[in-house]
């Protein structure tokens, strides 16, 4: 009987990163996520890809540590028997502000979740990957990181930075079969826009060719695209999930 793959998913508590771990598991992945502070939130991903008959491992870890990064994915292969498929590298925050008025520990933060996370869980994944010679990798960037945005400098230089390191890393990683792509979402139905005003949304809806803001389900259904067999053939791109608001 053929291996069941494991996905690691990041920030998965909530929002992209949970619907995420379900798409996989409905795909019959196994999931491993992470979460750095919301324990209900982890148990109801857990429980819906339990489900959706995953096997299931969830670790408590703050992705802008590289320590902890690493210990995750050694507590990961030592539970799994060594195997680690998918990584999607999905945890990411906002500290928006006008640059005149924004703190350094805004950008410091934003930088250090949304970059530097990223790219702690890509040289870890990437070690086992090499030695495998194969698997995928989905790094969740912004349409933010296409266009920019008046009021998110430090959140659009991060997510540019991981479309950046998506090119550079999936030229790296050719040769041993491993594909690296990002997924560009636009304005998606999460708690991140849910605290936008009603003015805000509807500014943002106008900009969108399709009229409405995207689901979790829908960039879900992306990521799932790209870690699959279909995509094999596919790398160092960016797919926006974003209604056509970057036309």
């Amino acid at each position: 009987m053929e291996r069941r793959k494991t996905a690691l998913v990041t920030g998965a508590s909530r929002g992209i990163g949970r619907a995420v771990c379900v798409r996989l598991a409905q795909k019959g992945m196994d999931i491993a996520f992470t979460y750095r502070s919301d324990d209900n939130g982890a148990a109801e991903t857990r429980r819906l890809c339990e489900e959706a008959g995953a096997k299931v491992y969830a670790y408590r870890a703050d992705v802008s540590d590289s320590a902890a990064c690493r210990e995750t994915v050694r507590a990961l292969l030592a539970e799994n028997g060594g195997h680690l498929d998918v990584l999607v590298n999905n945890a990411g925050i906002t500290k928006d502000g006008l640059l005149v008025r924004m703190k350094d520990e805004d950008l410091d933060r934003v930088l250090d979740i949304n970059l530097k996370g990223t790219f702690y869980m890509l040289r870890e994944a990437a070690a086992v990957m090499l030695k495998a010679r194969s698997g995928k990798i989905i790094n969740i960037s912004s349409v933010v990181g296409i266009s920019g945005n008046a009021g998110q400098v430090n959140y659009a230089a991060s997510k540019a930075g991981v479309i950046g390191m998506t090119k550079s890393l999936a030229k790296e990683l050719a040769s041993r079969h491993i594909n690296v792509n990002a997924v560009a979402p636009g304005m998606i139905a999460t708690d991140m826009t849910a605290a936008m005003s009603e003015t805000a949304k509807e500014a943002a809806k106008g900009m969108i060719p399709f009229g409405q803001m995207g689901l979790p389900e829908q960039v879900a259904d992306a990521v799932a695209f790209l870690a699959g067999e279909e995509s094999s053939y596919i790398t160092g791109q960016v797919l926006c999930v974003d209604g056509g608001m970057t036309i």
